[in-house]
């Protein structure tokens, strides 16, 4: 495995997901989905920076650099947003945005997968930076995950006309 290469289309893979929570964070019909997709672009750019680093220490030989922002942290915001979200709104006012949450879910469950397939075909601090991207990923994604499944839930009970 060429792990340039694969860190190399990990790094398109995360700048494509920051131009995407980056745009919807601005086109948001809701307030609190614009703020996850904010936090969620933030988070993006801490993942190109990482993965920039991972390519320059292999350039190098250098040793890899930690992570960006520790997991414990990733995993609070995930379930507190999530929580916070649909407990400050409405799932009337968030029926614009499930494509959206939709296609954020998938985006991140690919890239998830992308890490964990990949990591255990490297080795070394190649192989530990896939499985931590690989995790940061899944917190992502069940993010939402959860977001639109529940506000889907909502919409799909309430009755015909609102």
């Amino acid at each position: 495995m060429d792990v340039h290469k694969v860190l190399e289309y990990a790094l398109d893979r995360e700048r494509e997901g920051y131009v995407f929570f980056s745009d919807h964070a601005a086109s948001a019909k809701h307030a609190a989905v614009a703020g996850v997709f904010k936090r969620l672009a933030a988070e993006e750019q801490a993942h190109i920076h990482y993965v920039e680093s991972l390519i320059a220490a292999l350039a190098s030989g250098a040793a890899v650099a930690s992570p960006p922002v520790a997991e414990e942290d990733r995993r609070f915001f995930s379930e507190r947003a999530a929580s916070e979200m649909i407990e400050q709104t409405t799932s009337e006012a968030m029926v614009p945005d499930l494509p959206v949450l939709r296609m954020a879910y998938l985006i991140e469950r690919d890239l998830a997968e992308f890490y964990a397939d990949l990591a255990p075909k490297a080795t070394g601090a190649a192989h530990d930076a896939l499985v931590k991207l690989a995790r940061w990923e899944r917190e992502h994604e069940r993010l939402f995950r959860t977001l639109h499944d529940r506000v889907f839930a909502e919409y799909s009970n309430m009755p015909w006309g609102g």
